[in-house]
């Protein structure tokens, strides 16, 4: 008998069966991919190996053996738990226990030598207190594991470890069962029954993860398509959730979107399609890849018809497990609107690569950002040891989108852009051990319409960023006293005061004055070299040197033109005065003062503020002389 049956020439053959659609709306098109489709893929996968997007065969191996290993140490310590506490042997013997994981590694998207997510889900007897005492200290017994660190009181607490050379983070989560079946599927919503929201943050990364890859029609499209605009967000400095960018959860999701949309297309048609996409979306609607499902276990979930609090979200991406959650509560104006004008650059460039006027490697290369603004704050984190740097650094991190979001609020400031990448800073005493973080903040500013001079206060938003930071710090007992946050204001021929050569000058050569930010409103930011929405500044002279945005205690009797750094005595804080001019070499704005620092890195760092607060503001006119005689004048104000 045939396998098959026989096609009658000239027969009707049966229509094939139809495509399942996934997503809450139809594909857009079905369309299979053409030959040109397959040879742009082909370029695409070129372009992406030399950046490390793929793992090698022996590190996928060796990251499947420890893996394993890590799964053998928790099933051996579940079994040790049970049997401590007294449970019957035929129950230690089947009580189970495993390692799950979630991230980039479950979506088959991981880089050469990126960490890994991973779950230890353990039965209802295990509880969280043993993980992070008989287990971490278990760990700690192991030869391969170096960088033991458990973060207990974390929203989603965590042991970090590096295992073997590989970063792994391991959350908890207990389960209301009595054994851990091999074949567990945390997709089943009933798991949630009866467990503490900390177990449920733990359990939702892999809910979450496991839901997207049985939401896309084609996991290989799915899956280069996303590695390319994970390269593409991170080359392009919008990849942080932690600042108000997008994490790798969320830019899986609008992948994800955009293969529902184009079920059928190859990866290459699936990158322009999902610029097309999203560089259109009208934000605030919300992507879904599937309909909110209702459930009976009363948790929390992103409603804005219900939460008012969720009605003031600007790009909301939302899960697609139960309990559904927007995973970009943190994106902010300025945020969206320098995401949004990177997707429609995207799809300029992919229209190009498509008319093969470029090649895939436009895509990937880095942005003009020291060239693109003419003022920038920089921030500064500092501490005596390489220990307290990394938490201090993390905990400043994690805080500088509230300094971002007052920012937007202050009238004169369109746009606070805040690079994600870090830099080292120079010492503050070359003879003296010390640990420098800066992170730096592009400012578009707005002319005032009924004056030439802008005066910009920014001694109430930086106050309020230091005092959070600080406040924390001190709340988880974290806090030592030459931890340090300071910051100062630059225009952006001083930034080579500060940063070096090699960073100032990336992507120079390919800056085009013509860039445009598109506005909330659909207006436009010029943000050229010479906008007229810009503040023109001189060149710096001898005489008038970049100043920080703080003063220090003594600045009564010597003034510094700044705005932040919190003392534990009073605070001090000038206006920062930027002039606009007709656009003239000579005209500008100059920051100085009495007693100028000579270098940027002459900061005055202080402990945390104490509640009583006085406040100096400080207003610089430029007086309009020939160069020779070009001088400021400065006026100081007490406001107690």
């Amino acid at each position: 008998m045939m396998p098959f049956p026989a096609a009658t020439q000239g027969a009707q053959q049966p229509a094939p069966p139809p495509q399942k659609h996934c997503g809450i709306s139809s594909p857009i098109s079905l369309a299979a991919p053409k030959d040109t489709d397959r040879e742009l893929t082909q370029k695409l996968i070129e372009t992406l190996k030399p950046f490390g997007v793929f793992e090698e065969e022996e590190e996928l191996q060796r990251r499947v053996s420890i893996l394993e290993k890590l799964n053998l140490l928790v099933k051996e310590w579940i079994r040790e738990t049970s049997e401590r506490k007294s449970l019957p042997q035929a129950v230690v013997a089947t009580v189970g226990g495993r390692i799950f994981t979630f991230g980039s590694c479950r979506l088959g998207v991981h880089t050469r030598g990126a960490d890994i997510d991973a779950l230890c889900v353990a039965p209802r007897h295990v509880d969280r207190a043993d993980f992070f005492s008989s287990f971490y200290a278990k760990l700690k017994l192991q030869a391969e594991v170096r960088a033991l660190r458990a973060v207990e009181d974390a929203f989603v607490p965590v042991i970090k470890l590096c295992f073997d050379g590989v970063e792994i983070d391991v959350l908890f989560a207990r389960l209301a069962l009595q054994t851990i079946p091999e074949d567990l599927d945390l997709r089943d919503d009933s798991l949630l029954r009866n467990l503490d929201i900390r177990c449920i943050r733990s359990l939702n990364g892999c809910r979450v993860t496991d839901e997207i890859l049985h939401l896309v029609p084609n996991l290989d499209s799915f899956r280069l398509t996303l590695r390319a605009i994970k390269l593409w967000a991170k080359c392009r400095h919008i990849y942080s959730n932690i600042l108000g960018f997008l994490g790798g959860v969320s830019w899986a999701m609008l992948v994800a979107r955009t293969c529902q949309l184009y079920p059928n297309a190859a990866a290459a048609t699936l990158v322009r399609k999902f610029f097309l996409v999203f560089s259109e979306w009208e934000w605030p609607n919300p992507v879904l890849l599937k309909e909110p499902e209702e459930r009976t276990l009363n948790l929390p979930v992103w409603d804005p018809r219900v939460n008012p609090s969720d009605r003031y979200h600007l790009m909301p991406i939302i899960t697609p497990a139960y309990p559904q959650q927007n995973s970009t509560y943190n994106v902010s104006v300025s945020t969206r609107m320098v995401m949004v004008e990177e997707f429609k650059q995207g799809l300029a460039i992919t229209h190009e690569i498509l008319l093969n006027k470029a090649d895939w490697s436009k895509l990937f290369e880095a942005p003009s950002f020291f060239q693109k603004y003419k003022h920038y704050i920089v921030l500064l984190a500092s501490t005596p040891t390489e220990k307290q740097h990394l938490e201090w650094v993390g905990l400043v991190e994690s805080k500088i989108r509230i300094l971002v979001g007052s920012l937007e609020k202050n009238e004169f400031i369109t746009l606070a852009h805040v690079n994600p990448q870090s830099f080292p800073a120079p010492k503050e005493n070359p003879d003296k051990e010390e640990f420098r973080t800066m992170w730096v903040i592009g400012l578009v500013l707005k002319k005032p319409e009924d004056s030439d001079i802008l005066n910009i206060d920014l001694t109430y938003d930086i106050q309020s960023f230091t005092d959070t930071v600080y406040r924390q710090a001190v709340n988880s007992k974290m806090f030592e006293m030459d931890m340090k946050i300071a910051a100062m204001h630059l225009r952006r021929k001083e930034l080579h005061q500060l940063l070096p050569n090699h960073v100032l000058q990336e992507k120079k050569a390919h800056f085009t004055e013509g860039v445009r930010l598109t506005a909330v409103n659909d207006s436009s930011l010029h943000l050229s070299l010479d906008s007229e929405n810009s503040v023109r500044v001189p060149s710096p002279t001898s005489s008038a040197k970049p100043g920080p945005l703080t003063g220090s205690p003594q600045g009564r009797s010597s003034p510094v033109l700044a705005v932040m750094a919190a003392s534990l005595t009073n605070i001090q804080a000038p206006e920062v005065s930027l002039q606009h001019t007709s656009p003239s070499e000579n005209s500008g704005v100059v920051l100085s003062g009495e007693s100028l620092p000579q270098t940027p890195s002459q900061l005055t760092i202080s402990a945390p503020p104490n509640p009583t607060v006085t406040r100096v503001v400080s207003s610089t006119h430029l007086v309009n002389h020939p160069p020779d005689l070009q001088e400021t004048q400065q006026q100081i104000y007490l406001i107690l």
